[in-house]
């Protein structure tokens, strides 16, 4: 851990030494955040669209929020898995890695970081404490406990998910790679989930379970004992979506055959 947490400070000494880039990147995050939060205030902001389906503007605002809190923490450590197999596999960066007696998997995502989606989570939060105020929710001792422990069991399901695309590209070269479409169902999550059909909702339940990164623990606050069985299942599905990543990672690297001829 003393060596992760050194690679932690290295980069955080390398960023810091262009302190105006950071912030203009920081403030760049802030405005992309705030703008797609925007959106959803505006579309009901009115009388035409009050709620959507059963689910009314504030709580679709809490869960908004509360989805940004896992997603900021999934990416301040996950941006080196967006080019794993462009800069480990096919440029044979990853030989470098195992020449090191550490956790291949942990060295990749503690040698890069991205300190500008600290924004979002400031935002994530102001949204989440403005909504529960619009909702008249009080947060006592065991709901700030909730917060934490779904927000940490909602990044590791981010962070899982990602683990196993990135594994991919042990099996066959991918540049481009395949985790921008997965990327972009991280949004989904950030709704109420029955406004999707039933198959997306399966989708987003069993077989890349981002619902449980924000929506389902968020109902836990908002009172939707419908969801009672599934609200509080979100560490067991970190686990089990933690375990699935480190075999897949494990067979991937087993597999790693180095760049060259």
């Amino acid at each position: 851990m003393g060596i992760y947490l050194a690679y932690f400070a290295r980069f955080i000494q390398a960023r810091l030494s262009y302190k105006w880039d950071l912030i203009a990147e920081l403030v760049a995050t802030l405005v992309v955040t705030v703008t797609g939060l925007l959106f959803i205030v505006l579309l009901l902001d009115g009388e035409t669209i009050t709620n959507l389906r059963g689910w009314t503007r504030e709580e679709i605002l809490f869960i908004y929020g509360y989805s940004l809190l896992p997603t900021a923490l999934f990416n301040v450590i996950g941006p080196n898995l967006y080019q794993f197999g462009d800069k480990y596999v096919i440029q044979g960066q990853y030989d470098r890695v195992l020449l090191r007696p550490l956790n291949g998997t942990l060295q990749v995502l503690f040698e890069s970081f991205n300190l500008e989606s600290v924004a979002n989570f400031a935002v994530g939060l102001a949204v989440v404490s403005y909504a529960s105020l619009q909702l008249g929710l009080s947060f006592g001792f065991l709901d700030l406990v909730w917060l934490l422990v779904s927000s940490i069991s909602g990044a590791v399901i981010l962070l899982s998910v990602f683990v196993i695309l990135a594994s991919a590209s042990f099996h066959f070269e991918d540049r481009l790679g395949i985790a921008p479409p997965f990327y972009n169902l991280i949004m989904f999550g950030r709704y109420p989930l029955p406004i999707f059909n039933h198959l997306v909702q399966f989708i987003l339940t069993w077989v890349v379970p981002f619902a449980f990164a924000a929506f389902y623990p968020a109902t836990h606050f908002i009172g939707r004992s419908e969801f009672r069985v599934l609200c509080y299942a979100s560490p067991l599905m970190a686990v089990a979506s933690a375990t699935v990543a480190a075999a897949c990672w494990r067979w991937g690297e087993s597999r790693y055959s180095s760049t060259g001829n």
